[in-house]
């Protein structure tokens, strides 16, 4: 549904990336998957993608779970070398962090009506960090001791995108700020009054002015590549054609299937147990 949605109204060419589950699964299976899916499109774009797609503006996004694994698989691409595909953007939704310490928003935003709490994210964590890791494992915890330095990677503009009522949102806040200091470039949103997982609810107003959101970050990053090609096309007189307006960025989703299925159990449909 959420695919969907995003799909039908984002200006973009939406591929939506499956992955191997934990428990039965551990980090970093999953993230070996989401870049094998990305290696595929890179080889092989021309044969599997529409005519108007154009790799020269690929994003990653990924929401809760499968935020954080876009943001892993985006390190990973950063320091490898792609044939074709060029990562100008991240859409991070609520993204899916942790750590040992317990945040502040953590220990106050606890009740039955919240979709995440901290019993089930340790439980998580459990599932999916490598035997004997804890919660300041680099898959967790991005800004902690054991946090991956990106300073050095051309690491794509990210929209940061964070729920006022989601207990994660500290983290989600910690990641925004650990992009600034890295020196990339970040943008952070937040809906004060909004909980994790909201855009799963179509009719509520946040539901679409994310889209909105989204479709604003899209254009401002593609705009640059697309006046990027117009310098080049000036110095070099390259065909018109090549700068054809109606190509459309690639956007490589990743889901945790809880979006999906959102009134099944949320250990289940994540962790397929």
């Amino acid at each position: 549904m959420v695919c969907r949605n995003f799909a039908t109204n984002l200006p973009a060419i939406v591929i939506s990336v499956n992955y191997r589950l934990a428990p039965e699964h551990r980090y970093p299976s999953q993230c070996h998957d989401g870049f094998d899916a990305l290696n595929f499109i890179d080889e092989n774009w021309a044969t599997v993608l529409p005519k108007n797609a154009d790799p020269a503006r690929c994003f990653f996004a990924g929401d809760s779970a499968g935020a954080n694994l876009a943001h892993h698989v985006a390190v990973r691409a950063c320091r490898t070398k792609l044939h074709t595909m060029k990562m100008i953007g991240l859409i991070s939704i609520q993204p899916f962090f942790g750590g040992e310490e317990r945040s502040q928003s953590e220990m106050q935003l606890v009740g039955s009506g919240l979709l995440v709490s901290v019993p089930l994210t340790d439980w998580c964590w459990n599932a999916y960090l490598p035997l004997g890791s804890n919660r300041d494992h680099a898959a967790a915890n991005l800004s902690g001791p054991n946090a991956d330095d990106i300073s050095g990677l051309d690491f794509p503009a990210t929209m940061v995108v964070v729920g006022g009522f989601d207990p994660l949102k500290d983290w989600q806040r910690r990641y925004y700020e650990w992009l600034l200091k890295s020196g990339k470039e970040a943008r952070l949103i937040e809906y004060h009054n909004i909980i994790h997982a909201f855009y799963t609810f179509p009719l509520l107003p946040e539901s679409s002015h994310l889209v909105v959101q989204i479709k604003e970050f899209i254009a401002k990053c593609s705009s640059r590549v697309s006046n990027l090609k117009s310098e080049t096309y000036m110095s070099q007189q390259l065909s018109p054609r090549k700068l054809n307006l109606i190509h459309l960025p690639i956007l490589c989703w990743i889901f945790s299937f809880i979006f999906i299925c959102v009134f099944s159990s949320w250990v289940n449909m994540l962790f397929g147990t």
